[in-house]
Parts: C-alpha cells; sequence; structure tokens
C-alpha cells in the first residue's frame, strides 16, 4: 500500500485554522466517469471544477485527505512567473511563446481572484509580494528582472524598492532593496484547497478520500484500479505531484518520478503578535522571501502569527533550525513562541520548469511547480481541461520547454540533494 495512503492530515497551523471540514466516502464499487482526476490538491481540484462546468462527469481519487500533501500545508505564496529567468524561456522557445508563457502565468494569479469571488472561498486571499535583495549582486538580478517583464512583456505590477523605500515596510535590517509585485499574494493554502474542493462537489464532481490508485490500465479507455473499487474513465489527469514518487514502481509513474526531485520544505508560525507588534515587522500585508537559491519565505496570517518558512534538512531540529533563521531577519522576535512547525515535500525540476504534458492522448500530468503550485495550478488545471475538450494549444506550449531526466530512482535523488544543499548555501553565501 501507498504510504501516503488512508492518512489523516497531519497538525499545521492550517489544520487547526480550517473553516471546512469535508470528509468524502472511500471507493467501494465499479463507477464510470468522463475523467478521472487522481489526486484532490489544487491541481486536481481546479481540473475538475474546469471539466465540470463544462458538463463533464468527473471523479477524483485522493489516497488520503483533500489537501493531505503540498497543496493543503504550503507558504501560501501565489506567484506569477517562473522559477526559471525570463532569457532562459525565450531561448527554448522563442519570444513569442515566452511571452505567452508570462501572460498565462499572470492569468494563473487572476483564476485565484475568480475562484474565491465566484466560489465565495474564504481563504484570508490579499495580493501584494516583494522579493528582498541580501547585497547589491542580488539586487541587480531584480532590477533586470523588473526591467525584462517590463519591457519584453509590457508588465507593469513590479516596482523596485531601495533599502529606505523597503524599510518603510518591512521592520529588517538585512535586505538592501527589493521588488514589489502588486499582483501576486498570499492565502490559507488548505482553506483554499477546502473551498475548491466544495465548489467541486457543489458542480456535481464526486470526490473519494482514502482511495488510492493503485495500477492503471490503458486502451481506449482507462482503469483506474483502488483497493475496494474501479473507475473507467475516458481521460486520466495525474495530480499527485510529489507523490508521483510513491508510484515509482508503475509504468506511468516511473515516466514521471524521473522528471521531478521531491524537496523538503519546512514552516513555523508563531504565537498571535500584538497588531503593533505584527505591524513593525510588516505593515502592508505584503507576503516576502529572498532571492536566496535556499531562499526563506515568510508572512503574517490574518490572526497576526509570523509564518516563516526555508528548505529542510534530515536530521535537524527544524523549529530550532527556523527560528534561528527568523531571528536572523527579526531579532526582536526573541521572546516570541513558536505555536507550530511543520514540513513537507514540494516537486521540484532540476531546472525549475513545470512539467505539464501527456503521456498518451488521454493521460495527462502536471507537475514541477518549483515553488509557483499555489498560482501555477489552476493555470494547469484550466489548459489540461481545454485539452480534453480538443483545444491542447497551450498545453502544447508547456510541452516544449525541456525538462531533464533523473536516472536512478531514489537513492541517486537522496544523493543529488545530500551534495546540492551544501553546495547552494555555498552559492548562497558567497554569490
Amino acid at each position: 500500500m501507498l504510504t501516503f495512503a488512508h492518512q489523516e492530515h497531519i497538525q499545521t497551523y492550517y489544520s487547526d485554522t480550517r473553516n471546512i471540514h469535508l470528509k468524502q466516502p472511500s471507493l467501494t464499487q465499479k463507477i464510470s466517469a468522463d475523467v478521472c482526476i487522481i489526486g484532490s490538491g489544487f491541481l486536481g481540484l481546479s481540473t475538475a471544477i474546469e471539466l465540470a462546468e463544462k458538463g463533464k462527469k468527473v471523479v477524483v481519487l485522493e489516497g488520503a485527505r483533500i489537501g493531505f500533501g503540498a497543496s493543503g500545508r504550503n507558504g501560501g505564496q501565489a506567484i506569477n512567473g517562473f522559477e526559471e529567468g525570463i532569457d532562459e524561456y525565450i531561448e527554448q522557445v522563442g519570444f513569442d511563446k515566452a511571452k505567452q508563457l508570462w501572460d498565462m502565468s499572470v492569468e494563473a494569479i487572476n483564476i485565484i481572484d475568480e475562484r474565491v469571488k465566484k466560489y465565495n472561498i474564504q481563504c484570508d486571499w490579499r495580493k501584494g509580494y516583494a522579493t528582498l535583495a541580501l547585497n547589491q549582486r542580488r539586487l541587480a538580478d531584480l532590477i533586470a528582472i523588473e526591467k525584462a517583464s517590463r519591457q519584453h512583456f509590457g508588465y507593469s505590477q513590479m516596482e523596485l524598492w531601495d533599502k529606505a523605500k523597503l524599510k518603510q515596510h518591512l521592520g529588517s535590517d538585512i535586505y538592501c532593496g527589493a521588488l514589489y509585485d502588486a499582483q501576486s499574494g498570499h492565502l490559507h493554502p488548505l482553506n483554499y484547497c477546502l473551498g475548491l474542493a466544495q465548489a467541486a462537489l457543489n458542480l456535481g464532481v464526486e470526490i473519494y478520500e482514502h482511495s488510492p490508485a493503485l495500477d492503471i490500465h490503458s486502451s481506449s479507455t482507462v482503469k483506474i484500479e483502488t483497493p475496494q473499487g474501479i473507475v473507467t474513465a475516458n481521460n486520466v489527469v495525474l495530480a499527485m505531484n510529489a507523490y508521483i514518487d510513491e508510484k515509482s514502481n508503475k509504468k506511468f509513474g516511473r515516466k514521471l518520478a524521473r522528471k521531478i526531485l521531491p524537496v523538503e520544505s519546512f514552516i513555523i508560525t508563531t504565537e498571535p503578535l500584538e497588531q503593533s507588534v505584527a505591524d513593525s515587522l510588516i505593515n502592508n500585508g505584503m507576503s516576502v522571501c529572498d532571492n536566496n537559491i535556499l531562499l526563506d519565505y515568510y508572512r503574517l496570517t490574518a490572526d497576526n502569527r509570523l509564518l516563516f518558512g526555508s528548505d529542510s534538512s534530515n536530521n535537524v531540529d527544524m523549529v530550532k533550525k527556523m527560528r534561528k533563521n527568523m531571528l536572523a531577519v527579526f531579532p526582536q522576535l526573541e521572546n516570541v513562541k513558536i505555536d507550530y512547525g511543520w514540513g513537507g515535500p514540494i516537486d521540484m525540476t532540476l531546472n525549475a520548469s513545470p512539467h505539464f504534458g501527456r503521456i498518451q492522448p488521454n493521460i495527462y500530468f502536471a507537475q514541477g511547480f518549483s515553488g509557483h503550485g499555489v498560482a501555477l495550478t489552476g493555470l494547469a488545471g484550466r489548459i489540461i481541461a481545454e485539452a480534453i475538450e480538443g483545444n491542447d494549444q497551450r498545453l502544447s506550449v508547456f510541452e516544449q520547454l525541456k525538462v531533464p531526466t533523473i536516472f536512478g530512482g531514489k537513492w541517486v535523488k537522496r544523493m543529488a540533494l545530500n551534495i546540492g544543499i551544501p553546495y547552494y548555501r555555498f552559492l548562497d553565501k558567497y554569490r
């Protein structure tokens, strides 16, 4: 049995502050659908909503609980663009398609706006996001990003801040400047995910929890086996992301697992802060990250806790490590208590390019969101739904992106992380 199957949500700040409690039955019979989606995170639910709105019969299979994985426990930052730079995409696919990719990334933020409003999802959605530079060399990188996005793509929502302007909004002295984006933002990810699930259910989507997909048999139709049931569908969407590696012994899972590197991220949240203290940290409601390779990201929650995250390490007290990282940014929080600490895998590709496409004509996937999944998952769901409906123009643009393959299985991936993380820390220190 898959190791995540039949598990409940781990305890996090998000699980303790969820505003919807959904429990769906397990699949115990043979059923059919137009589309079967495996995974009930942002991607699976977004795809389900798009297809249900078009009148498709949709079944979603979830091995654990809705939002069990990264969708229910991430940093909550919804960011436009991609982790890889603009120039790299222009070099890969040409200017016109690179601009189309950028425009779609902006659409990804708009999809959150649309869904929150249309389905009345209460998830503390708020605009405003800043990328911070720790030295002048990294500030030059931000200057180049602002210039490229404005000159190449006509994007005017970014604003460069010098140290003095940043200091007006952020109570830390360690940064030399920032790139502020008024379009990107942040939310409570589990409440957003549960809100998407409720919207999907209201549209007639069937969601089965504790129903892991054990095997997939494909021909003109696809048969998906669960422990107690079977779904037969015309099309299948694999929406497991970092958890696809749990199916690496299966034909389809192995192909996808070789394209991603599950990277552990860890988050802490403080006790609730007095309003004056919260305002002294961040006074404009924005979310924040630095532009290290192994970056820190943080924001204030709706109840004035500081939520602070970064990369995770094995055999380390991560709450202690995160607290140390937090105090390097905000030493004034020395006497503040940490109420929560949790971690989990996110799906990265080696070059940080998203990996969307088809394994065969009726089996679709999207993965490798590389830290941009809160927004990009909604876009991926939309363009996969378009392809299922017969228009694969936008999906084909993503299929042209080069995503390196990782051979050697879990052992090689562990070795890559053990070597790569210290190397990236070295680069962050000296670049």
